[in-house]
């Protein structure tokens, strides 16, 4: 049975639950544990589709293997009349393709598929103009990859598909990290969008992520709005995202930081295909830790900061170490803060919820001795939607502070 050119019957690999471990699954949530099996017949190969029993032989889904991994098997369906085959897959693709119908007519930079959230775990899928990002990042997924990549095609008339299977996750799942063309050769280096009336230039076979960061869609608009006549500092600024928006904005002056100077190179590029003035920007090729330390002993202001730092805490057993970081660079940030300031601040760290990082940010401004309010909450953009049987898809929160000290 070769399950990369679709080919699949009912599955006869079979996973029995321990007595009291379906109750997860019945809520649908669509991940089994290592811990929550108590047997494995049929010797299951990576990515193959399993059924999924309670302790007294019920059925509750179909889910494909990972014997790898933890999360020992990712749900494909709840319906035991289900085949797992490709009609399925064009199915669950078709559909998350026209649940976003609004954002693909407004902009030609989407996610498409968003894993757990689209009732795919594992296949993340974003658009740039007529490219589109795979990112292959579960067993089940790589089984049937070549037909997934079939299906893109047929369904969105897209000339390329790119492999960008260089995510950290897949070693968790026992796969080899992948990148390169999969469907129409190799795409151009760079392709332009346009986000909001700005354009970027994409790098979409070397850059973060699938090469740009969508989620930020309206969070970077909203930082637009606040930027008038600001004083700047953009940190962890990639290639531009809230650098752009701050010039168009109308900002005074803007800093921008990261430490890779192929991205700041970019960002250059990007302001001057969209005419903004490149004279009010200071590019500082740099670690942000040190150069906030750096601007605090030079007793440097800012009236507008915006932190969208890396993850910090990929898995849960990170979080204790990444709470530190986050209240050492927000604490750096709100210094360096005038009175009336404002700090727009971002978390991507799946381990750290939203109520833990309002707690890590108000201990950083006790620290700092500084008094906030939060003036907005913030989000990843809709097309990266949270299906409410998977709480773990939201994992972009930020806030804006303000901060009250006259």
């Amino acid at each position: 049975m070769n399950g990369e050119r679709g080919s699949s019957l009912l599955p006869m690999k079979k996973i029995t639950l321990k007595a009291g471990r379906e109750k997860s699954l019945r809520r649908h949530h669509p991940w089994v544990f290592s811990g929550s099996i108590a047997k494995v017949d049929g010797n299951p190969g990576m990515g193959e589709t399993v059924s999924i029993y309670d302790s007294v032989g019920a059925f509750l889904a179909y889910g494909a293997y990972s014997p790898n991994s933890q999360i020992r098997v990712r749900v494909w369906s709840w319906e035991e009349s289900e085949i797992i085959a490709p009609d399925f897959f064009r199915k669950r693709i078709k559909h998350a393709i026209r649940l976003r119908i609004g954002e693909i007519n407004a902009f030609n930079a989407v996610r498409l598929i968003y894993a757990e959230s689209d009732e795919l775990p594992g296949l993340i899928v974003d658009r740039y103009d007529d490219v589109l990002i795979m990112q292959v990042l579960s067993a089940g997924v790589e089984y049937w990859r070549e037909t997934m990549a079939d299906l893109l095609m047929e369904l969105t008339q897209a000339k390329y598909v790119y492999e960008r299977s260089d995510m950290d996750v897949r070693q968790i799942e026992g796969l080899p990290s992948r990148t390169g063309p999969m469907r129409g050769g190799t795409p151009p280096e760079k392709v332009q969008i346009d986000e909001n009336g700005i354009k970027f230039w994409v790098d979409i076979c070397g850059g973060h992520k699938t090469g740009f960061y969508l989620d930020q869609r309206e969070n970077r608009a909203k930082l637009q709005k606040l930027a008038k006549d600001k004083d700047f500092l953009d940190c962890f600024a990639y290639t531009g995202g809230f650098t752009l928006n701050a010039l168009a904005g109308g900002a005074s002056r803007v800093t921008a930081i990261d430490s890779s100077r192929d991205a700041l190179e970019l960002a250059r590029m990007n302001i001057s295909l969209n005419g903004l003035p490149i004279e009010k920007v200071e590019f500082l090729e740099a670690d942000v830790f040190q150069q906030l330390r750096k601007f605090r002993d030079q007793n440097k202001k800012f009236d507008l900061i915006v932190l969208d730092p890396p993850k910090f805490a990929p898995t849960v057993s990170q979080v204790k170490k990444a709470t530190r970081g986050y209240k050492d660079i927000n604490l750096l940030a709100l210094k360096l803060l005038h009175p009336g300031g404002v700090l727009v601040t971002f978390s991507c760290s799946g381990g750290v919820g939203v109520e833990l990082f309002q707690k890590i940010i108000a201990g950083a401004a006790l620290d700092a001795g500084i008094s906030c309010q939060i003036i907005d909450h913030l989000k990843q953009s809709p097309d990266h939607p949270v299906a409410l049987n998977f709480p773990e898809g939201a994992y972009l929160k930020g806030f804006v502070i303000r901060i009250l000290n006259p």
